[in-house]
């Protein structure tokens, strides 16, 4: 084991936040490696875990099952609270835990049946999911000092949602709770893991050579096919069941050349992970489907291909990939939908690419998709109160072109319609989250308006009914927050925090609010929180930035206003915010330098000429001192420092004209 012993010989799993990238052949032999290694360490004290991240066979959450499964136990009984806390998430990684726990704030977008889920949810509701496990876990290792090392066969097969995790675990907590990873991949997939890992994280990759050894199917194919078939039976029609059993029973029907069944499973696996909001591995999934499909065009396979292309296209709009979806649409649906229920809801989707989602908006043509809807629902002959819902469901869709349009007032109009309708056709307990969705639309539109305190009233009309929302409460609070109600806007925050795992908005949002009731600690703190989750965002350095300020920490500020420009080298009021700092620490030259850039930036800030005059004058340069403050005069003739600007002008220009004179 040469390659084991240079691996080992510097202590390498005591390099945490790194990972180390294992290549070698996908075969037994390299598992058997990675137990060798696991065992060194394990022996020099360090806590250690060998996992098998293959997708195909553990489907999207391959290898963190395993891992927070085997954590569990310890879990409830050193931190029970942080398991009570954490609950949302855990019942994702482990969906057996549904039948032992009750998560304590779900969503209307959570408990609605499959029919009434008119809200799917934001692309990056998942990776909250998988920074509330990363939380869990800083709390619960808290003291314990031994290094843990977590080895992943197959990671070059790893889901989206487990590259996800381990990059974002590495990322914030890989150096404080000393963890190494071991990446295992096979010869021609090492480079993959600079995207999946960062190439920042990776410490060194060792290349092992091992024999090939043939791949041995545990069973022949008829035994396979028998328990694909009993696996079947057991699922019966328990959803939870299949979705616990699912990557066992894509597996074997695989095995078992069971084509039927394998069509099945994964459509559920599209279906069942589109509506958690894994996208990107729900389209692992309906990608599989579309590809069996290929070809087959007899009337069998008509509702299953309209199932198929529905849940895909809603994976590609729920990950922003606009043009994908409407390329879905194209090869899969326009032309080919005729039944008039599935054609209305076809008109709806593409109504929402052309007015939401393609790059270039067009909302003429997403009314005449919805109007081209709403005639083929005319001609359905489906139950009474699906068409009505889906009738306002369609108008709604209208509104939101009327808010595209700046139409408000037809907007609210067509919202107030929608639940007109609905009211008098459906009983109060059908389709709650859709009315909550249209009081929350009214809501966004009286916000365009300017109508603060309407809406308010809508949002919370929404809460009413969806109490358990967090981004009624995030978006309720940043209206609190512009009308100056700052408390109220405090509560909403805390209380979009308490309902979600975290995510960086409602964090950036308490910072803003803190620091404009003067706690600036408080408002770092938040800021803090924000940029651990999502360092690439640029508003939560320049609060962060403004805090550290206003505590008088000019050096620690002036860092992160040189971040917040790496990230967005364009914003004039941060490059003048950090010249000011610069002046107070006396480096005039590159105070100087930055009010240069802000004046390139924004030639017709006033202000920003004064504070360049005052630099100017301090380094000698009273000629273009003098020109920056009469420019600063003529652009604001009525500054409330005019006197200053003046008094200062009567300094320099008697000592110009003596120099000029001389």
């Amino acid at each position: 084991m040469k390659h084991q012993q240079r691996i080992l010989s510097d202590g390498w799993f005591h390099r945490a936040g790194c990972a180390t990238v294992l290549t070698a052949h996908a075969s037994p032999a390299r598992r058997r490696l990675l137990e060798n290694l696991l065992e060194e360490a394990k022996t020099a004290g360090a806590r250690v875990w060998l996992l098998d991240c293959d997708f195909t066979t553990g489907g999207p959450w391959a290898g963190l099952h395993e891992f927070f499964s085997d954590i569990l136990s310890e879990l409830r009984e050193s931190r029970p609270d942080m398991v009570a806390k954490h609950d949302y998430e855990l019942v994702h990684v482990l969906p057996e835990l549904q039948r032992e726990i009750r998560v304590r704030n779900p969503s209307l977008t959570d408990l609605s049946p499959p029919e009434e889920k008119v809200r799917n949810y934001p692309a990056d509701r998942a990776f909250r999911i998988l920074h509330g496990l990363i939380e869990l876990l800083d709390h619960w290792k808290g003291a314990d000092e031994r290094p843990w090392v977590i080895a992943c066969d197959h990671f070059d097969q790893v889901s989206y949602i487990g590259r996800r995790f381990f990059r974002e675990l590495m990322r914030r907590r890989g150096e404080r709770l000393r963890l190494a990873l071991v990446a295992a991949v096979s010869f021609d997939s090492a480079l993959n893991l600079l995207e999946a890992l960062g190439e920042e994280r990776i410490y060194r990759t060792v290349q092992v050579d091992l024999p090939m050894e043939e791949r041995e199917h545990p069973e022949a194919d008829l035994v396979s096919s028998q328990i694909a078939l009993e696996l079947d039976d057991f699922a019966a029609e328990d959803r939870l069941r299949i979705q616990i059993h699912l990557p066992q029973m894509i597996r074997y029907a695989r095995l078992g050349q069971r084509h039927d069944l394998l069509s099945k499973w994964y459509f559920f696996g599209l279906e069942v992970y589109n509506t958690l909001g894994l996208y990107e591995d729900a389209r692992v999934y309906g990608e599989k489907i579309r590809t069996a499909l290929r070809g087959k065009e007899g009337p069998e396979y008509v509702t299953v291909r309209w199932a198929m292309f529905l849940k895909l296209m809603m994976c590609y709009m729920g990950l922003g990939e606009a043009e994908e979806a409407h390329r879905l649409a194209k090869e899969e649906a326009l032309g080919r939908i005729h039944e008039p229920e599935w054609l209305s809801q076809l008109c709806y989707l593409m109504a929402m690419l052309h007015a939401r989602y393609l790059p270039e908006r067009d909302l003429a043509k997403a009314e005449g998709y919805l109007e081209e809807g709403l005639q083929a629902l005319d001609n359905t002959k489906i139950p009474n109160d699906r068409i009505h819902f889906q009738h306002a469901f369609n108008r709604n869709g209208l509104a939101m072109v009327r808010h595209f349009q700046g139409r408000y007032e037809e907007a609210i109009e067509f919202c107030r319609a929608c639940q007109e309708h609905l009211d008098l056709h459906l009983s109060q307990d059908r389709h709650r989250l859709h009315r909550s969705v249209l009081f929350y639309n009214q809501a966004q539109v009286y916000v365009a308006l300017g109508n603060l305190d309407k809406a308010v009233e809508y949002y919370s009309a929404a809460m009413v009914i969806d109490p358990n929302y967090s981004e009624y409460y995030n978006e309720r609070g940043s209206v609190y927050l512009r009308s100056g109600r700052l408390k109220e806007a405090l509560a909403d925050y805390r209380q979009a925090i308490e309902l979600s795992p975290p995510y960086f908005e409602s964090f950036t949002n308490l910072g803003q609010c803190l620091r404009q009731l003067r706690s600036m600690e408080e408002a770092e703190e938040a800021y803090s929180r924000a940029l651990d989750l999502a360092p690439d965002r640029v508003l939560p350095w320049v609060g962060r930035a403004q805090s550290r300020e206003a505590l008088g920490r000019i050096e620690e500020a002036i860092a992160d206003y040189d971040t917040a420009l790496v990230l967005d080298p364009e914003q004039w009021q941060v490059v003048a915010n950090r010249g000011v700092l610069h002046y107070e620490l006396r480096h005039l030259s590159s105070c100087l330098a930055d009010f240069e850039r802000a004046i390139e930036l924004a030639p017709g800030e006033p202000d920003l000429y004064h504070n360049r005059a005052v630099a100017l004058d301090e380094l000698g340069r009273a000629e273009e001192a003098v020109r920056d403050l009469h420019t600063y005069l003529r652009l604001k003739p009525e500054a409330e420092d005019r006197t200053e600007a003046l008094n200062r002008l009567k300094r320099l220009e008697p000592k110009l004209n003596a120099a000029a004179a001389a």
